[in-house]
């Protein structure tokens, strides 16, 4: 088990940041930016009530990218003594002496930089506040609820408890220096059920929180872990059909992630999105209404700034349908000749690539029960199995496993499934969005129901 490093003030690791950039601008670079992270994490799994896994762990690294004109480079360290700062300062020099240059490449104008501010109450102390045997209590409080819900849970892939917290500072040659601190704890249960002829099932269920007063009570989240994993029993295969396709919010979520891979900056300028040259198109149903929001307060991708310090917005991605904007950081905003849309996302090293902040689709008024009750034949789908989307041609297919509709209620589990359409297709055909948005990570989408897709059976 690994100790956790014990953290240095907020103002040591800004000023850190500041130094560091002060070197590289020193030694001959025209533009400079660090960053530094530093967290702590813990985890456990507890099967049938016996820790199988326990680990904790600190963290703290740093990072430069430097630009000598329009050459840039970047490395990283986790030794922060004085040589090994320099050697990681003068090793990003040298190769951005080396590298190719790129006329888009460099950090943005002092004008774009700041953070918003709003406070956004990302970071909750009591996620690292319990002694160990009280977080493998979570983990063993809500596999002991799946377990004692019914008598055909008869085994178990276990429970889990985590906890996370981190620190991130950014500084840059615009004189730009910021930080914040986020943290996340989560409780789940993954229950094997058993018929009398042997035939087993698993599913799952979780919580997940930004503070541990938020989590929800493992008994819970056992108890639906259990549920879920009963609703498999006896599952068979159906025969192939067009009918109406509903999506659990678990399994929705990937439709409106298959948008943020053709409005992101990069596919895009590389022409490897469907969605290139769509800007101001219809490319979904009426009711589709797409948002990317980094300012929502407690939210799981919220951030006072983006990856390269500019102030977190709220863009519109899909309105009513149409297709209203793309998701950037700068490098990619110059080359479709666009602003940045603050969606940055950057590890310690390498250039910023694209992330969302708190991505989803707004929710419509029907609860998931009125869309079902509206289907004489349909599925249910609750869980996809592999990656099955083409970005490029827009193709769509993909193993599944859900509940068959009949008579507008769920009737029987079925599995060994394929789904599959197009994308666009896909998207001009959601015509029914449930009111039961809610976040569990940073993306979201209600049940949603699409018409005109293939169900691959028998």
């Amino acid at each position: 088990m690994a100790i956790a490093l014990e953290k240095k003030p907020a103002t040591d690791l800004k000023s850190l940041a500041q130094d560091i950039v002060h070197r590289a601008m020193k030694g001959g670079a025209t533009a400079a930016e660090c960053v530094i992270r530093e967290g702590d994490e813990f985890s456990t799994l507890v099967r049938l009530g016996q820790v199988e896994q326990l680990k904790e762990s600190g963290s703290k690294a740093i990072g430069v990218r430097v630009f000598n004109g329009q050459r840039g480079a970047s490395t990283y360290s986790s030794d922060f003594s004085r040589d090994g700062l320099d050697r990681m300062v003068q090793s990003a020099l040298d190769l951005s002496r080396i590298t190719s240059e790129d006329p888009f490449a460099g950090i943005p104008e002092p004008d774009q930089l700041g953070a918003i501010p709003a406070e956004l109450g990302l970071y909750y102390p009591d996620v690292y506040s319990l002694p160990n045997e009280d977080r493998i209590n979570y983990a063993r409080r809500a596999e002991k609820a799946a377990l004692d819900y019914d008598a055909r849970i008869k085994n178990s892939d276990g429970g889990s408890f985590d906890a996370a917290t981190g620190h991130k500072v950014l500084a840059n040659s615009h004189g730009f220096v910021g930080e914040y601190r986020r943290s996340h704890c989560s409780v789940a249960a993954v229950p094997i059920a058993q018929t009398e002829d042997g035939a087993m099932q698993r599913d799952y269920w979780f919580s997940s929180a930004l503070s541990l007063s938020k989590l929800e009570n493992p008994e819970q989240v056992g108890k639906i872990a259990a549920q879920r994993t009963l609703r498999r029993l006896g599952a068979r295969k159906v025969k192939t059909a067009h009918v109406p396709v509903v999506f659990d919010p678990l399994v929705a979520v990937s439709i409106i992630e298959h948008i943020f891979e053709g409005v992101n900056g990069d596919a895009v300028y590389r022409g490897a999105s469907f969605l290139a040259g769509k800007l101001g198109e219809k490319i979904a149903a009426e009711g589709v209404t797409i948002v990317d929001d980094g300012t929502m307060p407690g939210g799981f991708g919220s951030s006072p700034f983006d990856g390269e310090g500019i102030p977190t917005r709220r863009t519109l991605v899909v309105e009513n349908g149409v297709l209203k904007s793309y998701l950037l950081n700068t490098y990619t905003a110059k080359k479709l000749g666009l602003q940045t849309t603050a969606n940055a996302a950057r590890g310690l090293a390498g250039t910023p690539g694209i992330g969302i902040g708190n991505y989803f689709l707004q929710p419509g008024r029907k609860t998931p029960q009125q869309i079902i009750a509206g289907i004489q034949d349909g599925l249910y789908v609750t869980e996809f199995l592999g990656h099955g989307a083409n970005l490029v041609t827009g193709d769509y297919s993909r193993g599944a496993s859900g509940v068959w509709i009949s008579g507008g209620e769920l009737a029987y589990p079925v599995e060994e499934i394929t789904v599959a359409g197009n994308l666009k297709d896909i998207f001009a055909n959601i015509s029914e969005i449930g009111n039961d948005l809610e976040f569990r990570s940073s993306a979201a989408c209600p049940t949603i129901r699409i018409d005109g897709l293939t169900v691959g059976g028998e």
